[in-house]
């Protein structure tokens, strides 16, 4: 393999690393240890999958007729996408050998209504589904839509977090041992001990782009046979990167957006026009909207230019929006402080949500539909571009304000961004601006 691929052996690669006679040297000495690091990546993921197949899983019947009638009763279309990996999850259930797939879409792509399509078919065959999300109020959201979408099937949802209180805590637990509750929903409460299944068949990761060797093995303890597990992520990836980061794991794409989702109207600031903005957001405000104001930092430094959401959420409550009702979310506030905030937003209870980046991943309010991020140039293309999700999620114009730091021309990045509402275009101009390495470390380390 080394000769066919026309590379240098091992020692001659560190040599020329070391003690290089010229540049492409040292090119062709990395390019040799490149090749190796890959190489025993994809190997370690191909001997997973093996391993994988070795497993005892519980071998689910494809009834194509009853999942069709299911189609058909939903209050909405599936998209083309959403239908083909829904088809993929269940032909994979009919095999005995564990499913080990990811389910990858873009931001608002549908990926909760696939979930649900599978959990639906799991609970015929008299198994059950858990859900697990990285906080509780994804989980929380995920147990209403899930709710709403499979009662009328009779599927049992129910829900299990760290704020479920004791009396009502017992009861569902006990319900979930005696396999009264179909599909249960909950953050990774759901593997501890005294939490035990009837029959778990299927396991759904959300949000979480791996699924640890100690989750897994927790998971074979509580269960006779080796659940399907899906893993489910928002943050589009190329399929290039895809397949190195995941080479054990099949994958769905979704990429498709439901019909009726208007584009998010994208549009670059800076400073000198933050006022015309802020008329603008007030505008929405009094229509009967919400908004997000996003900083990247929580405290000021007076090291730093850029904004913090402790100075900003002063600020604003007491001139821009001082007769509109301000909430305050960061990563330091304790747990149920952060549901408490979220659940008022939610509700429409708070108009104006500052935050920093902790409201990225999942968060659910269709009638937000207003997001500024301040700093934009200090954000990665990603990280933007899962924030722009947070609006468009229901069926008014949505729009996106990204405000840079001076009144310079704006960075390519930031032009792309305001260009693109395409999670996987963007993927690829994020892996050409950035280089693989860099996000390769951050999704190696979450």
């Amino acid at each position: 393999m080394i000769s066919s691929q026309q590379l240098i052996s091992r020692s001659e690669a560190l040599h020329a690393l070391h003690f290089p006679k010229s540049h492409e040297e040292i090119e062709r000495g990395k390019e040799r240890l490149a090749f190796e690091e890959l190489f025993e990546m994809l190997l370690a993921a191909q001997l997973n999958k093996q391993e994988n197949a070795k497993l005892t899983g519980w071998a689910i019947p494809f009834d194509q007729p009853t999942v069709k009638s299911f189609v058909e009763r939903l209050p909405f279309a599936l998209t083309g996408a959403q239908r083909r990996a829904a088809w993929q999850i269940l032909q994979d259930f009919e095999s005995s050998s564990p499913m080990n797939r990811l389910l990858q879409g873009d931001v608002g792509s549908g990926k909760t209504v696939v979930a649900g399509l599978a959990a639906r078919q799991v609970a015929q065959a008299g198994l059950q589904t858990a859900i697990m999300a990285p906080t509780e109020i994804l989980a929380s959201q995920h147990a209403e839509t899930l709710s709403k979408l499979l009662k009328p099937f009779g599927v049992t949802v129910a829900l299990l977090t760290g704020s479920v209180k004791s009396t009502a805590r017992k009861e569902v637990l006990t319900r979930l041992a005696a396999g009264e509750i179909d599909v249960i929903v909950g953050t990774h409460a759901l593997i501890q001990k005294g939490v035990d299944y009837h029959k778990l068949g299927f396991v759904v990761i959300d949000e979480q782009h791996r699924f640890g060797v100690k989750q897994r093995q927790a998971l074979l303890e509580k269960t006779q046979y080796m659940p399907h597990l899906l893993s489910m992520t928002a943050t589009p990836i190329p399929r290039s990167l895809a397949l190195t980061l995941y080479g054990e794991l099949d994958v769905s794409v979704l990429n498709e957006l439901p019909a009726g989702r208007k584009p998010i109207d994208t549009k670059i600031w800076s400073p000198v026009s933050a006022q015309k903005l802020y008329e603008s957001i007030e505008h929405e405000i009094a229509a009967g909207r919400q908004a997000y104001i996003i900083c990247s930092l929580i405290d000021e430094n007076p090291d730093n230019d850029r904004k913090s959401v402790e100075a900003e959420y002063k600020k604003l409550k007491s001139t821009v929006f001082s007769g509109r009702t301000i909430g305050l979310l960061h990563g330091k506030l304790k747990p149920e402080e952060k549901d408490a905030v979220m659940r008022r937003f939610t509700a429409g209870e708070i108009d104006v949500l500052v935050s920093t980046t902790v409201v990225e991943v999942g968060v659910d309010v269709p009638n937000a539909t207003v997001m500024l991020i301040e700093n934009a140039d200090h954000f990665g293309l990603s990280q933007l571009h899962q924030l722009r999700g947070r609006v468009g999620r229901g069926q008014h114009q949505s729009y996106c304000h990204l405000m840079m730091s001076g009144n310079d021309k704006p960075s390519m990045r930031l032009k792309e961004i305001e260009k693109s509402q395409d999670g996987f275009y963007l993927a690829e101009v994020d892996l050409q601006l950035r280089g693989p390495g860099e996000i390769y470390g951050r999704a190696q380390h979450g």
